[in-house]
């Protein structure tokens, strides 16, 4: 479990397909503090080390992993924000983020707020997955490549997001433009509510 609070950036190294699977190479100032097996999100997507050299580590995308989120749009040189998982002493100054990533969402508009930023989201309107709680709600949460969010404006398949320049500089938004695709995990409380009401009404 993660808390969508970003620890920093990794740098991709090197990219090899495997059959259907990729294997990625980071290198990052959190490497050399990881180890084989462990866990570690990439812009939101829990990924399990499997080699660490010095301040570089492996890690290995399946096909579902790559179809869906944005890792295969990752080339080398590309920032990925990455999170530790949460320690259960620590507090959560995000909000609870599984680290598994729901779907894509694309950018269609940055404006600048003169000191901060206003990202405008769109992702495909399916009310089938909405009605299982996959959407976003007025000064809800939303997890965007990892980061931890508060929803502005939505409508039925786009979100806002207000972005101070601390996070604009450490994580990789300073990135994102219109047509960046990122990738979005929607506020689990939604999905089981969902989930619930649906028993519910059985």
């Amino acid at each position: 479990m993660f808390s969508g609070i970003i620890e920093g950036m990794a740098t991709v190294m090197a990219i090899e397909k495997d059959q259907e699977n990729v294997n990625f190479t980071f290198r990052s100032p959190l490497g050399s503090q990881l180890k084989p097996a462990e866990s570690l999100a990439h812009n939101g997507v829990c990924l399990t080390i499997v080699t660490v050299k010095g301040d570089t580590y492996t890690t290995t995308a399946m096909r579902e992993t790559l179809q869906k989120t944005n890792l295969g749009d990752l080339h080398i040189g590309d920032e990925v924000n990455v999170e530790r998982p949460l320690a259960v002493s620590a507090r959560l100054d995000g909000h609870i983020v599984q680290g598994h990533v729901d779907e894509t969402a694309v950018c269609t508009n940055v404006e600048d707020a003169e000191g901060s930023y206003i990202y405008t989201f769109e992702y495909p309107l399916n009310h089938e997955m909405a009605r299982k709680g996959y959407f976003c709600v007025d000064k809800g949460s939303v997890t965007v490549n990892g980061v931890s969010l508060t929803v502005c404006n939505p409508t039925d398949n786009t979100f806002q997001v207000n972005i101070i320049p601390f996070t604009y500089e450490h994580t990789n938004f300073h990135a994102i433009k219109p047509g960046t695709r990122v990738n979005i995990e929607f506020d689990i409380l939604g999905k089981l509510v969902s989930r619930l009401h649906h028993f519910e009404t059985d």
